[in-house]
């Protein structure tokens, strides 16, 4: 047991802590960026087969005759599946080394797409997204921790803007990317080659890893089994009846899920403070909660995700069923977000320093103004080029909000709790994916049914427009300087 990081190396015993140079100062004095071109590549492997299923969701309709829900439960179940096993992740990366944990997870990721690829039904296919949620845990909570682990004072300030831009443009290229696949289908498999590309990447990661990159641990924890049930217990209860709430026409179970979300929240909250007073570990210690930066910092999380993997889904239907583009022409239009979020990934760690917690409201205030033009396109009929506007402040928007808010949250982190926190901050990334597709899916796919994917597209941009106002409200209640 180790009170905090050590590196090992290959012979699998730590470093001893009595060499003259320290893991960090080491880290800092020669930053390990072997390493971290290593973890992007995994980073950006997950984060494109989070959203090329977008641009595959009605390919997927026609072939396997889904329902709406059963649209949503694909992109909800991969978050899901992320959000359930993100802390304990990051506790076992802790436990037994996070270069494991890492490589894990890339494993059963590759094992997953293709349970993915070879689905002959929509539930198949839901379990393995799942399944590829649950891996990519393992997966994002390792370099997070790694990163913040590895990299100290300015080179953890340029890794952690190098990881949000990764995300964005995996963003990006997973709608790219599946467009080639499904509108050129070199493989043959049509929808199916999405998921079929991950296994030669993964296979050749399981290679290449161990040889870039160092094994780390953090401090090792105990495994808070009842608090992760309970918590994912709150969450399904929760999306679940909003996914499936419509085709049940609302009957009473949905009703009874939801009133059950107030008691596994508040049995979740006495569970913590009762397992931390008997000296246990819980999954959220009040250590951290009583920080500001952590406290706020996760709420704000919570809420801007609610509104990332959903913009995604009713962009993607409005293009192809509305507009009648193809699946590679309504992927290759997504760089227009692409761009501008790369350009603003590069420009936020300038403007946090000069104006600090205000680059997150320029963020949400980018992310009203793109909503209202693209509302405006949709329900006007206007060229699809026009788009092109709300798309470029709408990526602005995410890459001056994603890393400075990353910071903010990693920022209350010691080297000995960056597995905790990552795997918090992760956490309410995606429970707020899973609810956002849950809540903006509802409100799309309900007004389609009535009146056309155009209207419905509009009417889901309120509650998009919801949430970022809300961002700008919590931005008030974070520290002016991210610090604890």
């Amino acid at each position: 047991m180790t009170t905090n990081d050590t590196v090992i190396g290959s012979t699998g015993s730590a470093r001893s802590q009595a060499t003259p140079a320290s893991p960090a100062s080491r880290a800092e004095a020669r930053p390990p960026w072997r390493a971290l071109t290593a973890l992007l590549i995994g980073t950006f492997i997950t984060a494109i087969d989070f959203f090329i299923v977008n641009v595959a969701l009605p390919s997927m309709k026609a072939d396997l005759h889904t329902t709406p829900g059963d649209l949503e439960w694909l992109v909800a179940a991969y978050s899901l599946g992320v959000a359930s096993c993100l802390l304990i992740a990051g506790r076992l990366g802790d436990r037994f080394g996070r270069r494991r944990a890492f490589l894990f997870g890339i494993g059963a990721f590759t094992a997953a797409s293709v349970l993915c690829a070879a689905a002959p039904d929509p539930q198949v296919l839901v379990t393995g997204r799942l399944v590829q949620g649950m891996s990519t845990a393992f997966v994002m909570t390792s370099v997070l921790a790694m990163i913040g682990s590895l990299f100290q004072g300015a080179a953890r300030a340029r890794a952690i803007g190098l990881y949000a831009a990764v995300l964005g443009v995996g963003a990006a290229a997973g709608q790219i990317i599946g467009g080639l696949l499904i509108g050129g289908d070199p493989f043959g498999l049509a929808w199916r080659g999405i998921f079929a590309i991950n296994v030669p990447i993964g296979v050749l990661a399981l290679v290449l890893v161990p040889f870039v990159i160092p094994a780390t641990r953090g401090a090792v924890h105990r495994l808070d089994l009842v608090g992760m049930i309970l918590m994912t217990a709150a969450v399904v209860a929760l999306v679940l009846p909003l996914i499936e709430g419509r085709d049940a026409e609302w009957a009473l179970w949905v009703w009874v899920c939801f009133a059950c979300v107030p008691f596994l929240v508040a049995a979740f909250v006495v569970q913590q403070r009762r397992l931390e007073s008997r000296g246990g570990e819980p999954l959220f210690p009040r250590v951290l909660l009583r920080t500001p930066a952590f406290r706020f910092g996760m709420l704000w999380q919570l809420v801007f995700w609610c509104g990332q993997a959903s913009v995604f889904v009713v962009l993607t239907m409005y293009l192809q069923v509305a507009r009648g583009l193809t699946a590679l022409e309504s992927g290759t239009i997504f760089l227009g977000i692409a761009v501008p979020y790369l350009a603003a990934v590069a420009l936020a760690p300038r403007l946090a320093v000069r104006i600090g917690r205000g680059v997150l409201v320029v963020g949400a205030l980018c992310n009203l103004a793109g909503f209202a033009v693209l509302a405006v396109v949709a329900l006007t009929g206007t060229e699809v080029a026009w788009l092109l506007v709300g798309f470029v402040l709408c990526g602005a928007a995410q890459g001056l909000s994603i890393p400075p808010s990353t910071r903010i949250v990693l920022a209350t982190a010691t080297p000995v709790e960056a597995g905790v926190v990552s795997g918090a901050l992760s956490t309410m990334q995606q429970v707020g994916g899973s609810i956002g597709v849950a809540v903006v899916g509802t409100v799309f796919f309900s007004a389609a049914a009535s009146s056309g994917a155009a209207d419905a597209f509009a009417a889901s941009l309120i509650p998009l427009a919801a949430i970022a106002v809300a961002t700008l409200a919590l931005t008030a209640l974070l520290p002016k300087a991210g610090s604890r």
